[in-house]
């Protein structure tokens, strides 16, 4: 029974040892891309970033490829082609922003709950973002209900109050928009995240300014 006991103990740590020695390798590389990221996105001069984003980006799938079933790794592919998106612009830029889109829901398949609900911030700043039917998914309704989703999961975070109040924004409701925004400059730095926190919050002062009464 002894010697059953034993195989069966050492059958199950046989199946968890490959997940356990995955992890830090996924966490690793994913660090390894939120830095690239925030350099590229905040750093890099403005001709350079497209190029860099391009690259970052099939770096970013090798990584999620790498780890399937993890949802971390979609998530940051899926930033890093929204960022492509974005520098690139225009109607081009639509395939790009379908396609994060698709990462997006597929990390929330598997654990929206990750990255303190990134997913669901991130695919609700898309919604807003993209132009509605018949051009392309656009949907402020939609990107209300996924941006609410990410505050329920990280209410004091810096990117879901910022994207909610930058949202507020857009729907052209200003003046509620400033509590959020406000929370979002109140946020505590992230460890890890200097770089992508002080130029968000440069961003944040900018919105703040445009909307503020002065």
């Amino acid at each position: 029974m002894l010697a059953i006991g034993l195989l069966a103990a050492g059958a199950t740590l046989t199946g968890l040892l490959p997940h356990h020695a995955q992890a830090a390798p996924a966490e690793d590389a994913v660090a390894e891309l939120q830095h690239d990221w925030e350099s590229i996105r905040y750093q890099a001069p403005a001709p350079e970033r497209s190029q860099r984003f391009e690259a970052l980006a099939a770096k970013a799938h090798k990584v999620s490829a790498a780890h399937p079933g993890q949802p971390e790794p979609l998530v940051w592919e899926g930033i890093i082609v929204s960022s492509l998106a974005g520098e690139k612009g225009g109607l081009g830029a639509l395939g790009l922003a379908k396609q994060a889109k698709a990462l997006y829901e597929a990390a929330i398949a598997i654990n929206g709950d990750a990255l303190e609900g990134s997913a669901y911030n991130s695919l609700g700043v898309l919604y807003y973002k993209v132009p509605g039917w018949p051009v392309g998914f656009g949907d402020k309704a939609k990107a209300k209900e996924l941006l609410q989703k990410a505050l329920s999961l990280n209410p004091k975070g810096i990117d879901p109050n910022f994207f909610y109040g930058e949202y507020l924004v857009e729907t052209k409701q200003p003046d509620q928009a400033i509590p959020y925004l406000e929370r979002a400059l109140q946020a505590p730095t992230r460890p890890g995240r200097q770089i992508a926190d002080a130029g968000r919050r440069e961003e944040i002062r900018s919105l703040l300014d445009k909307i503020k009464p002065h």
